[in-house]
């Protein structure tokens, strides 16, 4: 009898899937073409014996870099980041998303430097830039300081991306790639509204992944779409044949385990029309303001990214 591909297999046809997961094991084990980190997945992993031995490193490394333990947290913190990141790197064929400490989204300069420091020690250790992204916040200033990197050479991922006007000013910009949140939008409009079900091509988050794709291709710009943070299979169905999909380890299994067919939900039907003029701060920070779904999760992101990053840093403090 033919072997019956799973939906995991007949997605990466059309799509290419990328792990939402810093675990060894499971990247390993999926063999997705990227993979991406964050503050949270970071403080999960570092507890894992399989990361014990980066720790020490990192610890280390930051101990004969400095006397001051201020400064000592920095560069651990850092060091480990780019540590796991170069760990995965030896996994997967693509390339890994790093990201700029959450605490400097309103800082244009301070965001420029961090991901300079960042993609610095990825070179000092033999990982060439293109095999990295630099995964910033999606706020007005991010998406500055995602417009200079490119510019010099460093590509960036823009996260927490809930609103239209957040991917549009990141295209504009001319970012390598963005994330929209597809489980954080419906969670939000399950909290506050009266719907506490959405079918897959009724979901927001779907729906929101979908406009943005046809905007990009229909104006041709080269940015690339990755859906993020899902909740369900269901999600990742509808967004079948978007450019990438990022997803966690369970629902790699789930879509592993079903042989059910996946039909292609997006594509690129080659239609081009003329961009609208380009959006502005002013423009973009209305957008912001008019969407309390968009606000309400771009600041809930960036303090709970915070909170982790403190957690992180307080676990290594005890550890110097």
């Amino acid at each position: 009898m033919p072997i019956v591909p799973s939906q995991l297999e007949q997605l990466r046809q059309y799509t290419t899937v990328v792990a939402d997961t810093g675990d060894i094991e499971a990247i390993a084990r999926w063999r997705p073409v990227d993979a991406t980190t964050n503050p949270s997945l970071l403080l999960k992993v570092i507890t894992q014996s399989s990361y014990a031995s980066l720790l020490e490193e990192s610890l280390a490394w930051a101990r004969a870099k400095s006397h001051s333990r201020e400064q000592q947290l920095i560069d651990a913190s850092d060091q480990l980041a780019v540590a796991v990141g170069r760990k995965i790197l030896e996994l997967v064929p693509g390339r890994v998303s790093t990201e700029v400490d959450a605490r400097l989204s309103f800082d244009t300069d301070a965001s420029i430097a961090k991901a300079e420091r960042l993609i610095g020690m990825y070179e000092d250790a033999g990982i060439k830039r293109d095999r990295v992204l630099i995964k910033l916040a999606s706020t007005w200033e991010g998406v500055c300081a995602a417009r200079e990197l490119e510019r010099r050479g460093i590509q960036c991922n823009m996260t927490l991306l809930f609103a239209f006007e957040q991917a549009v000013a990141s295209a504009e910009a001319g970012v390598f790639l963005i994330s929209p949140f597809v489980g954080r939008i419906m969670d939000w409009y399950v909290a506050n509204t009266g719907v506490k079900q959405y079918a897959p091509d009724e979901d927001p988050g779907v729906q929101s992944v979908r406009r943005i794709y046809r905007y990009y291709k229909t104006h041709g710009y080269g940015t690339v779409v990755m859906g993020a943070s899902f909740r369900n299979v269901g999600q990742i169905q509808a967004l079948a044949g978007c450019d990438r999909l990022t997803i966690s380890p369970d629902l790699l299994q789930e879509l592993d385990a079903s042989e059910d067919a996946l039909p292609r939900r997006l594509s690129d039907d080659g239609t081009r029309t003329e961009r609208p003029p380009a959006i502005d701060e002013a423009r973009f920070r209305w957008g912001m303001n008019e969407d309390a779904m968009a606000s309400d999760k771009l600041a809930e992101g960036i303090r709970k990214f915070a909170a982790d990053q403190r957690q992180l840093e307080k676990l290594l403090a005890e550890r110097l």
